[in-house]
């Protein structure tokens, strides 16, 4: 079986001081891999033709066959990676926590240890007589979170 961490190397080789990032990198039993790539701009079938022929011209098909896909992280697809969040600052995204409660407001911050979503929520203020919709900042670990995607907006 080819080695997920040999794909992820070479991966990571070709990605050295281009605008990219890799996403993931999975290999399975029958040898299927697939790699996805990411841009804050998108990413171009070019540089994934180039990316799967810099693989495929570092594994060896007399040692093991395999199948190549290079791709997108695709849209609307849970991030994975710390880079998907800070390219995605001041965009509306949707979370699901650990909890089951749904959520969709704009991801204002994202680090190493969490990210901030603000959504609006309806709350009572002092000296108004009905609840108003105010901006509430969440702060959440990644751990906190089964997912977290981009909302499309076909608008």
């Amino acid at each position: 079986m080819i080695d997920k961490n040999k794909v992820r190397e070479l991966a990571e080789e070709w990605l050295k001081d281009k605008e990219y990032f890799l996403v993931d990198a999975s290999v399975d039993a029958n040898n299927s891999i697939v790699v996805e790539i990411d841009h804050k701009d998108g990413v171009w079938i070019e540089d994934c033709c180039e990316l799967s022929k810099y693989i495929e011209g570092h594994l060896d098909r007399d040692v093991e066959d395999y199948e190549l896909e290079v791709g997108s992280a695709g849209i609307g697809q849970p991030f994975k990676v710390l880079q998907q969040y800070v390219n995605s600052i001041g965009y509306d995204v949707e979370l699901l926590t650990k909890a089951g409660k749904k959520m969709e407001g704009t991801l204002t911050a994202a680090d190493e240890e969490g990210f901030t979503v603000e959504v609006p929520e309806k709350q009572k203020l002092e000296g108004q007589k009905r609840p108003q919709m105010v901006d509430v900042e969440h702060r959440f670990g990644y751990d906190d979170v089964k997912w977290v995607k981009s909302v499309i907006d076909f608008k």
